[in-house]
C-alpha cells in the first residue's frame, strides 16, 4: 500500500472553496448509504458500494462489513465542481460516540440525516447537541423518503419540537413512499425529476408542473419569509413585495445558516438514488470554508494567556490531533485539523500537550482506507501524519517558537468493563502490546490491572464497543484471549459532610516515619469529580508535604473505600495536623492521606452510584403492555409513548444493570420483531439493598 503513494506538489483548491464536513445521524440512519451516493456523484468511486453487501468505501473494517454499521469514522477527500470537501462518515451506535466527539470538534459544518419515518430519535439528539456544543452549522437531511411512512411534514414537526431548531425547507418532495419520484428546488422553483435509471446518475430538470404549482408556491413563499427575517434590507423587500433575486436569499441564507441562525433542509431517498445532488450544491452554497469560521482559540503554555490563530498559512503552524488509528501497511496514522499555518514532511513540530518534539515522517490524504501522498499540509485541511510516536488524541501540534495548546477533546467515562486472559502464554506479550495500542487509538477504551484478582479489566462505552475490542484483538493482532462477564462501573461518592484523621507513626531505631493530617470532606454535584483544597493555616504542615497528601488521597479514592468502586463528586479540603522535624516525609503524609480519607468517607453516610441510561424501545403496538410490564420490573422509569403505523416507541431512563443482554429479551419478547437504543444518561444511588450485596461481595472478596 505504501509503495502505491502517489504525491501531490501544490494545494489543489484555495481556502476559501474548502469544506470539512461530518455526517452524522441516529444508527441506521442512512449515513454511509448517503456518504457512498455523495463519492459516487463527485467521481470518488465509479460503483455504489452496498453496507448491506460489506462494499461501501468508508466502511473498511472487517467488523464493520459483517456487521454493516460504522464504527471508526472515515475521512475522504472528494471534489464537487471546483470545491474540495472533506468528508468524515460518524457512527451511529452509541457505543462508538467517542468517534462522533471527535470528528465534531474538528469539523467545520455536517450534514444532519433524519429517518422520514421516524423523525428525530434518540441519538438524533444526542448528535444535534453534540453539533451544538462545538458550534457547527449544520444541513438537514431527510432520508428514507421512500419508506412506507414516510412524512417530510411530520419530520419538520419532530425537528422544531424536539430539538428547538429554526428550519428552513429549501426543498420539498414529489410523491411520498413508493411514489416518491424526486423534489422540488424552491430557490429556483424547478421540478428534479429522477429517470428509471437506477444509479440516479440521469433526471430531468423541468418547471414545477400545475398539480404541483400551489404546494410549490406556498412553500416558497414560507422559505423566502423565513430567509428574510434574518437580513432587515431584505425584509424590507420582502414587506413592500418587491423581487428577491436567487442570489440575495442564497447570500443571507449562508450567512445565517454559518451563524447556526437557520438550518437549511433537504429530502431524498439516498438508497435509491434520489435527492443526493441537491446535497452537494447546499454544502457549498451555505456550508462554511475554514475562512468564515472565527479564529481558533487557545492558551499559552507557560503563562495561560489566551491565544488566536488565523486559519492563514502565514500563522505559525497549529494543528489538534483528534484520531489515532493503526495500519497494518505504515503503523500508526495521526489525523490533524490544521488550523493555522503549513507543515512539510520531515519537519519538527512541538507537542505542547507532552511538551515534547515530534517529527512529521509523511503527510497524506486520506481516501478512507486510501491514500494520497502530499508534501505540505495548509491551513483549514484535514491530513494524515506518519511518524508520530508520543502524540494521542487531543494532542495539540504547533510551532515550537510560537507554542499553543488548543482546548482537548472532552470523553465520557466508560460504563461497563469485562475481565480479559490470555489463553497461552504466548498470547500474554501480545495482549499488553495489542491493549496499548487500542487503548491508544479510543480515550473511552480503558485498560486497567486488578492486583487482588491478578485480572486485567477493560473497560468502555456499551457490550457492543467490548464484543469489537474482544475480535479485533484475535483477529488484527492474534491474540486469543479469554473473558469474564461484562460488569458495570459503579461509582463511590458521599451524601454528607464529615471530617477524618490519618496517623502514620513507625519508629525503628533509626530515623522514624511521621505524618499526620485531618481532613474535611463534603458532596459535590453530580459529574464534578474530586477537589482537592489546602486549607492549612499556620504551617502546622509544611507545604511541601501537600502533594503526598493529595496523592495518598486520589490514589485510594481511585480505588474505592466501601466496595472498590472509584469514587467521585468530593470536595476533600486538608486543614490540620502535624509534622515532625526529622522523621516526617512525603511517604508518611502520603499514607496519613490515605488513612484520613478512609476515616472521612465512611463517616459521611457513602453511597453507591449506577449509570442509569436513556432508553428508547421500538415495538409492535401489541406487544405494548408485556414491554412496559418488563421494564418496570427492571426499574425502568417510562417516559412517554408515541405510536406510529403500528409501532410505538417507548421512552424511558433505566439502570444499565438491569437491561444487560436485553437484545435477548426484547425479541423474546416481541417475537424478534422489537429494537431497541440506549445511551449514557446520569449517576443516581442504587437502592439500598443493592448497595448492601455489592459491599458484602466485597467484603468476601478481601477475605
Amino acid at each position: 500500500m505504501a509503495e502505491a503513494i502517489q504525491v501531490t506538489k501544490n494545494r489543489i483548491v484555495p481556502m476559501d472553496k474548502v469544506r470539512n464536513i461530518g455526517i452524522i445521524a441516529h444508527i441506521d440512519g442512512g449515513k454511509t448509504t448517503t456518504t457512498e451516493r455523495l463519492l459516487f456523484y463527485t467521481g470518488n468511486i465509479h460503483k455504489i458500494g452496498s453496507v448491506d453487501a460489506g462494499t461501501t468505501t468508508t466502511d473498511s473494517m472487517v467488523q464493520e462489513r459483517e456487521r454493516g454499521i460504522t464504527i471508526q469514522s472515515a475521512c475522504v477527500t472528494t471534489f464537487w465542481k471546483d470545491y474540495r470537501i472533506n468528508i468524515i462518515d460518524t457512527p451511529g451506535h452509541v457505543d462508538f460516540t467517542a468517534e462522533v466527539e471527535r470528528s465534531l470538534r474538528v469539523l467545520d459544518g455536517a450534514i444532519m440525516i433524519f429517518d422520514g419515518n421516524a423523525g428525530v430519535q434518540a441519538q438524533s439528539e444526542t448528535v444535534w447537541h453534540q453539533a451544538d456544543k462545538y458550534q457547527v452549522p449544520r444541513l438537514a437531511y431527510v432520508n428514507k423518503m421512500d419508506k412506507i411512512g414516510a412524512s417530510f411534514s411530520n419530520t419538520l414537526d419532530s425537528i422544531k419540537q424536539k430539538l428547538h431548531a429554526s428550519i428552513v425547507p429549501v426543498v420539498i418532495p414529489i410523491g411520498a413512499e413508493h411514489d416518491f419520484i424526486g423534489i422540488i428546488d424552491l430557490m429556483e422553483m424547478k421540478m428534479i425529476v429522477y429517470d428509471k435509471d437506477e444509479e440516479g446518475v440521469e433526471f430531468t430538470t423541468k418547471d414545477v408542473t400545475p398539480d404541483y404549482l400551489e404546494k410549490a408556491t406556498a412553500a416558497r413563499a414560507q422559505m423566502v419569509e423565513t430567509i428574510a427575517g434574518e437580513d432587515e434590507a431584505l425584509m424590507e423587500k420582502f414587506l413592500n413585495d418587491e423581487e428577491i433575486s436567487v442570489s440575495e436569499l442564497k447570500a443571507v441564507l449562508r450567512k445565517a445558516t454559518i451563524a447556526r441562525k437557520l438550518f437549511p433542509v433537504y429530502c431524498g431517498a439516498s438508497w435509491r438514488n434520489k435527492g443526493i445532488h441537491p446535497i452537494l450544491d447546499g454544502i457549498v452554497d451555505y456550508l462554511p470554508s475554514p475562512l468564515d469560521l472565527p479564529p481558533v482559540e487557545g492558551f499559552d503554555i507557560n503563562s495561560g494567556e489566551h491565544l488566536f490563530r488565523k486559519p492563514e498559512n502565514s500563522e505559525p503552524f497549529s494543528g489538534l490531533l483528534f484520531k489515532v488509528q493503526s495500519d497494518p501497511h505504515v503503523g500508526t496514522l495521526s489525523y490533524v485539523r490544521i488550523y493555522s499555518g503549513t507543515i512539510k514532511t520531515g519537519q519538527e513540530v512541538y507537542n505542547s500537550t507532552k511538551q515534547k518534539p515530534e517529527r512529521i515522517g509523511r503527510l497524506l490524504l486520506m481516501h478512507a482506507d486510501k491514500r494520497e501522498g502530499i508534501e505540505e499540509g495548509f491551513a483549514g485541511e484535514i491530513i494524515a501524519c506518519i511518524g508520530l510516536k508520543e502524540s494521542a488524541t487531543g494532542d495539540t501540534l504547533c510551532d515550537k517558537n510560537n507554542p499553543i495548546s488548543l482546548s482537548p477533546i472532552q470523553f465520557s467515562d466508560p460504563v461497563i468493563s469485562l475481565s480479559i486472559e490470555p489463553e497461552t502464554a504466548d498470547d500474554q506479550e501480545k495482549m499488553g502490546t495489542a491493549l496499548n495500542r487500542l487503548a491508544s487509538e479510543d480515550p473511552t477504551f480503558k485498560v486497567s490491572y486488578n492486583h487482588e484478582t491478578g485480572q486485567t479489566i477493560i473497560a468502555g462505552m456499551g457490550e457492543l464497543y467490548l464484543e469489537i475490542i474482544v475480535d479485533r484483538l484475535k483477529r488484527e493482532f492474534g491474540v486469543n484471549v479469554k473473558t469474564g462477564a461484562p460488569q458495570v462501573a459503579y461509582r463511590e461518592t458521599i451524601s454528607a459532610n464529615a471530617e477524618g484523621e490519618g496517623k502514620y507513626i513507625h519508629q525503628s531505631g533509626g530515623h522514624g516515619q511521621y505524618g499526620h493530617c485531618k481532613v474535611r470532606i463534603e458532596p459535590k454535584n453530580r459529574g464534578e469529580g474530586i477537589e482537592f483544597v489546602n486549607d492549612i493555616k499556620g504551617g502546622v504542615i509544611p507545604s511541601n508535604f501537600i502533594p503526598a497528601i493529595e496523592k495518598g488521597v486520589r490514589e485510594t479514592l481511585q480505588k474505592g473505600i466501601i466496595a472498590g468502586y472509584p469514587c467521585t463528586d468530593i470536595k476533600i479540603s486538608v486543614y490540620d495536623g502535624s509534622y515532625h522535624e526529622v522523621d516526617s516525609s512525603e511517604a508518611a503524609f502520603k499514607l496519613a492521606g490515605s488513612y484520613a480519607i478512609k476515616d472521612a468517607f465512611t463517616k459521611a453516610n457513602p453511597i453507591i452510584l449506577e449509570p442509569i441510561m436513556k432508553f428508547e424501545v421500538s415495538i409492535p403496538s401489541e406487544f405494548l403492555g408485556a414491554v412496559i410490564g418488563d421494564l418496570s420490573s427492571r426499574r425502568g422509569q417510562i417516559g412517554g409513548t408515541t405510536e406510529s403505523f403500528g409501532f410505538t416507541t417507548i421512552t424511558a431512563s433505566i439502570p444499565l444493570e438491569a437491561v444487560r443482554g436485553y437484545a435477548t429479551i426484547i425479541r423474546s419478547l416481541t417475537q424478534g420483531r422489537g429494537s431497541f437504543y440506549m445511551e449514557p444518561s446520569h449517576y443516581d444511588p442504587v437502592p439500598r439493598d443493592i448497595q448492601e450485596k455489592l459491599t458484602i461481595k466485597t467484603e468476601s472478596k478481601k477475605e
